[in-house]
């Protein structure tokens, strides 16, 4: 527990959300945050309650709603998106995509421009986006740098080497690509903090 204690502490560092970070609206208690994205979203390597989205909800006192499907494609997932959002009304997107891209060698320029007109999508309804960097498959993990470059100039919150960080620890991870329930645990803890430091909680 000391050892995951610390690794948290860690994060939280790296998603660099401090004084500088885009402040959000109060989230009111009847609010829906939407987790979108693909299996890191869903929770792939762990039983359903255990997904991030999960346990966030357990954490914010939010409803989160999980709408990660395995396996999907950013443009698939651009497709699918302004459904969810008709659907569910979110008052925050926490965006998490593109990851299956870089695994099947899509292209990157059209990945960008993909995650770009998602963040549109939500911006269009006035709802905050939080995106998450995915790492480019490899010996040495870092987030895709292409993440970076979509938030250095849209009106997101960036939470960069969370995902690296975690799939880097070999205790919270399921496989080469996945968390494992401690994993997704990390991951939610630390946006909630991210959550409650940037207003929204």
């Amino acid at each position: 527990m000391k050892s995951r204690i610390i690794f948290l502490t860690f994060i939280l560092f790296i998603t660099g959300c401090g004084e500088d970070a885009p402040s959000l609206s109060r989230l009111p208690t009847d609010a829906v945050i939407l987790a979108f994205g693909d299996s890191l979203t869903e929770g792939y390597g762990a039983k359903q309650h255990e997904s991030y989205p999960a346990i966030l909800q357990q954490l914010s006192g939010r409803k989160v709603i999980n709408a990660g499907i395995t396996g999907e494609e950013s443009a698939p997932g651009l497709k699918r998106l302004p459904g969810v959002l008709a659907q569910h009304r979110p008052g925050l997107l926490i965006l998490c995509h593109g990851g299956n891209d870089m695994l099947r060698k899509r292209s990157m320029s059209q990945m960008e421009a993909n995650i770009r007109s998602m963040i549109k999508l939500a911006g269009d309804k006035n709802i905050p986006v939080i995106l998450l960097g995915v790492p480019k498959p490899g010996l040495f993990l870092s987030s895709y740098e292409v993440y970076e470059k979509i938030a250095d100039n849209t009106d997101v919150i960036f939470i960069e080497d969370l995902i690296p960080e975690v799939l880097g620890d070999n205790s919270l991870k399921s496989d080469a690509v996945h968390p494992n329930k401690n994993g997704y645990r990390v991951m939610a803890e630390a946006i909630y903090k991210v959550l409650k430091e940037s207003g929204a909680l």
